[in-house]
């Protein structure tokens, strides 16, 4: 039993991976601006708001409370985009744009995020995108589904 691929394959999924990590950080970068203007935030850098990590974790602190506001409606919204463009396996996109933005804030932050919060906020985000996608992907195009046969295995 052998693997065959074609190429053409390998360009789409490609493809499609490189609109999700635009749409990703569009909408990422969109949810920053729009946290920081209704916040009335001035002493925040909205280019590092998606990779940081370090900031201190509290309800009082405005900084904080954007960075995570816009993390997870970014997962939100990103995970129905995917649903749209991918159009079955959300979950696969969905974990590879986690782990892509994961290695881009290592890179970012000169450092892995060693942050709890932070792992919990990438975490239920990706649950969120995983799940709400591929259930919307779901509910759009169940009859265009390609069900595995078992059989084979």
């Amino acid at each position: 039993m052998a693997i065959k691929v074609k190429i053409a394959d390998i360009k789409t999924v490609f493809l499609n991976l490189l609109m999700c990590v635009v749409i990703f950080y569009a909408v990422y970068f969109i949810a920053v601006s729009l946290c920081i203007g209704g916040f009335r935030i001035e002493d925040i850098d909205s280019l590092l708001a998606p990779f940081d990590f370090k900031t201190s974790p509290s309800w009082t602190n405005s900084k904080y409370v954007v960075n995570l506001i816009s993390a997870e409606v970014t997962f939100f919204i990103s995970g129905l985009m995917f649903a749209l463009i991918v159009e079955e396996w959300v979950w696969d996109y969905a974990i590879t744009v986690t782990l892509i933005h994961v290695g881009l804030t290592t890179v970012v932050m000169s450092e892995f995020p060693s942050a709890d919060h932070w792992w919990i906020s990438i975490g239920s985000g990706l649950s969120v995108m995983a799940f709400g996608g591929q259930l919307l992907a779901y509910k759009l195009f169940k009859n265009n589904f390609i069900y595995p046969v078992l059989e084979d295995f």
